[in-house]
């Protein structure tokens, strides 16, 4: 029941973090990343930190500290940077789509990292995968934005900053709890952020910011900030890395329905059948025999 309700807030946060890209999308080309990310992860601490104060969970142990921290500065930090930079050059659906290799990542690192065995079942399956995402982002480029290859590899880097994050805060949020652990590691990354963000004036934008991109930046604040991030601290505690990885194939859907209601980016056949093999892939990759599950030893005890 436990596992079964980590992979349940996996995938709600998954269909949130969708929507937070088409969100994103919305108000990148007129704020700086780098604020974008602040008022993000700012916004999510400041909801997060009451409740970690009233709750019960214990805050992450004095030698977790520096680890919350630096995977604070990696998540928070470093991934919004990346993430919000991408989503001014790429489409809402294409940039979700980059962000669908996700699970592939964090196989591979999971498996460098000796935490999860890459057998021949998952390789195969990774391979049917990237070849999706290759498939989508490649065919139709006289429809895509100019430079969107260049938004690709950036949401690329930003899935590569998740994958170590989701291996490697495991333990750590299985020592303390999701919330005290994600409210300590917001806060490093929204820190970092905002200071980064006051030295070179990236908010003057914001006085000029209608009902609408007010509207955007709480909901991700909010929804894409909060929400998504507890729900997948969550989901680690409960189940193994891979497995809340695979749930970030909900997030294309997502994302290309905001993409299309708010705007108006094309629906195209090529994003579907994309996204049908990364899921195929995904499908293949993470599941195995009986006779494999009793003798794999998915991942070391924390």
């Amino acid at each position: 029941m436990g596992e079964a309700l980590g992979v349940a807030a996996a995938v709600l946060s998954s269909a949130l973090g969708g929507a937070a890209v088409g969100a994103t999308r919305y108000v990148a080309g007129v704020i700086d990343p780098v604020a974008l990310g602040a008022f993000r992860f700012g916004i999510g601490f400041l909801l997060l930190v009451p409740a970690a104060m009233w709750g019960a969970s214990p805050w992450p142990e004095r030698r977790d500290w520096a680890a919350s921290v630096g995977l604070g500065l990696l998540f928070f930090a470093l991934f919004p940077l990346l993430f919000n930079a991408s989503l001014r050059y790429t489409t809402a659906a294409r940039g979700a789509l980059a962000l669908s290799t996700l699970p592939l990542l964090t196989m591979g690192v999971a498996a460098a990292l000796g935490v999860e065995a890459l057998t021949w079942r998952k390789s195969i399956g990774v391979a049917l995968a990237m070849a999706g995402v290759a498939a989508a982002l490649l065919s139709g480029l006289r429809t895509a934005p100019p430079d969107a290859w260049r938004g690709d590899l950036l949401m690329v880097g930003a899935a590569l900053c998740m994958a170590f994050y989701s291996v490697w805060s495991r333990p750590v949020i299985r020592r303390s709890g999701p919330l005290t652990f994600t409210a300590l590691a917001m806060a490093a990354g929204a820190l970092c952020l905002t200071a980064l963000a006051w030295q070179r004036g990236s908010f003057e934008p914001v006085a000029r910011f209608g009902p609408a991109q007010w509207m955007a930046i709480t909901f991700l604040g909010v929804f894409g900030g909060a929400v998504v991030f507890f729900l997948w601290a969550f989901a680690l505690g409960r189940t193994t890395p891979t497995r809340v990885a695979i749930s970030v194939t909900v997030n294309p859907v997502t994302a290309a329905l905001v993409g299309a209601v708010l705007l108006a980016e094309p629906l195209r056949w090529n994003l579907v059948l994309g996204l049908g093999a990364v899921m195929a892939g995904i499908w293949v990759a993470s599941t195995q025999g009986r006779h494999a599950a009793r003798v794999s030893s998915p991942e070391r005890p924390a």
